[in-house]
């Protein structure tokens, strides 16, 4: 026996400690329902989690995006849904002037109603917006909108996924203008009214650079072909897309605005030739009886641009719906996997915990016999 060093009593402590702290960690799992609270639980097992719990957060903000999205989409539908009424007012107003059975002043009569119609339906597509964003005046038909800058023009990214990849992470909604004038409606008022040409610049995003001399242009351009229907000393007005390409817009020689879209190059490559002004074939009016004949086919033109705008809405939208299922899907599933990783098991927990309780307590048991001990040697020495 020793007096000095109770060696049973410091295993026993020794031990007690260890169940302790046993005892505590168990106690904190319990309490918190995870298996990992802190690095020194599972260095790995926690690194791991906190990877999953941030992909599972920006899948669940990716299906808010997407679900953003998809009300755009119905915003933008909803407004083409509209038009459809008015278009198909429009052909009926044309069918009954184009017969013989009206005067003139009659069919003015019915050219007023009309032009109302063509007024509505820019009205619409100017005021359509979600969330200040417009979205059938042709800000989002062209160009790309990547967020460099604090506005936003060119198709629309969204984005829902964990990276920034793009066959996996975002796609692109591109709506073209549904203006009267970007559909062949409506009376535009020839060469004299700007509307036409203003409604076109913003429809494109461009960008104004100057004027000068067809013939000059032509000249720089290696008396570019393209324009021989031209007046070559006309003065025409220039302008810049956001891809740097260059539109002039000129009049041919039968009094029609074009704007003729290029590349600038001393060899350039023409992109598009688009009709502005009068002599298009636009349905413009219906005033004469030629003139609503004509306005049936265009009207009929405008129907199925406007059919093909709908239906590349209504295929995004599926798609949306679509990832926003996917979405929750590898949400749900990387989920359980974080769980599998940080969740407590509660039923093994708890049968640990009460072995370490009675551990613990056996042990604070034992260490109160340990302490006495030294008394057996004090009778010893009392003798």
């Amino acid at each position: 026996m020793y007096i000095n060093t109770n060696w049973m009593a410091n295993s026993v402590a020794n031990n007690l400690q260890s169940h302790y702290t046993e005892l505590a960690t168990s106690t904190q799992r319990l309490s918190t329902g995870l298996r990992v609270n802190s690095a020194a639980d599972d260095a790995a097992g926690l690194a791991i989690r906190e990877l999953m719990r941030t992909d599972i957060s920006t899948l669940n903000q990716g299906v808010r995006n997407a679900n953003d999205a998809i009300s755009l989409l119905q915003t933008a539908d909803g407004a083409l849904a509209v038009i459809d009424e008015k278009l198909i007012r429009m052909k009926e107003l044309a069918e009954q002037a184009a017969t013989g059975t009206y005067d003139s002043t009659q069919r003015l009569m019915i050219d007023s109603e009309y032009q109302a119609m063509a007024s509505e339906i820019t009205r619409i597509a100017n005021a359509t917006d979600f969330n200040g964003i417009h979205l059938l005046n042709g800000n989002l038909s062209s160009g790309t909108h990547d967020g460099v800058g604090m506005t936003s023009s060119g198709k629309m990214k969204i984005h829902f996924g964990t990276a920034n990849d793009s066959a996996e992470d975002y796609y692109y909604i591109q709506i073209g203008s549904v203006t009267a004038s970007s559909l062949g409606l409506g009376d535009s008022g020839g060469l004299s009214s700007s509307a036409a040409k203003a409604d076109y610049i913003s429809s494109k995003g461009l960008t104004y650079m100057g004027t000068d001399q067809l013939n000059f242009l032509t000249v720089y351009w290696n008396n570019m072909a393209h324009f021989s229907n031209y007046d070559p000393v006309q003065t025409v007005e220039l302008y810049e897309d956001a891809s740097s390409n260059l539109y002039v817009f000129a009049t041919n020689n039968s009094g029609v605005l074009h704007a003729i879209e290029t590349d600038q190059t001393s060899s350039p490559t023409v992109h598009g030739d688009d009709v502005i002004g009068s002599g298009s074939g636009a349905a413009e009016n219906i005033r004469t009886q030629d003139a609503a004949q004509k306005a049936l086919v265009a009207i009929d033109n405008a129907v199925v641009s406007k059919d093909k705008i709908r239906a590349s809405l209504g295929a995004l939208q599926n798609r949306l719906e679509n990832t926003v299922s996917n979405l929750q899907t590898q949400a749900e599933n990387l989920q359980s996997a974080e769980s599998r990783i940080s969740d407590v098991d509660v039923a093994s927990e708890m049968t640990r915990f009460v072995r370490e309780q009675i551990l613990t307590q056996s042990s604070v048991a034992m260490l109160s016999q340990a302490n006495s001990m030294p008394k057996m040697a004090m009778q010893i020495i009392g003798g």
